[in-house]
C-alpha cells in the first residue's frame, strides 16, 4: 500500500502513466482514502492541464531548440569533438598556458 510520501513522490509519474499497474492501483487507492494527497494530486493534474493547454498555441521561440540541445547535449553531435577530455586540457595547462 502506498503511503503519503510515496504517493506524493510518484504523482508526476502517476499522471503520465509511467508506473506499473500494481503501483498505479496502490496510489489510486491511497488517493481515494487520503484527502490531503488527493488535494495535491488534483493540483498537479490541473497544473499539468493548464500548462499543456497554454503551450499548444505558442510557437517555440527561434533558437530555443538549439539552446536546449546545447544544454542537454545532442547525442548525434558531440559538443567536445572527438576528445571527451578536450575541455579539461585547458584546465590542466594552467593560467599561463604551460
Amino acid at each position: 500500500m502506498a503511503d503519503c510520501n510515496e504517493t506524493l513522490r510518484e504523482l508526476d509519474a502517476f499522471l503520465d502513466s509511467e508506473l506499473s499497474e500494481e503501483t498505479r492501483v496502490a496510489i489510486r487507492f491511497h488517493l481515494e482514502e487520503c484527502p490531503d494527497c488527493f488535494q495535491a494530486f488534483d493540483f498537479h493534474a490541473e497544473l499539468k492541464l493548464v500548462v499543456s493547454q497554454k503551450c499548444k498555441n505558442d510557437e517555440m521561440p527561434p533558437g530555443l531548440l538549439a539552446k536546449l540541445q546545447q544544454c542537454f547535449g545532442d547525442p548525434d553531435e558531440p559538443t567536445l569533438g572527438d576528445d571527451p577530455f578536450a575541455a579539461t586540457d585547458e584546465l590542466d595547462a594552467g593560467p599561463d598556458g604551460a
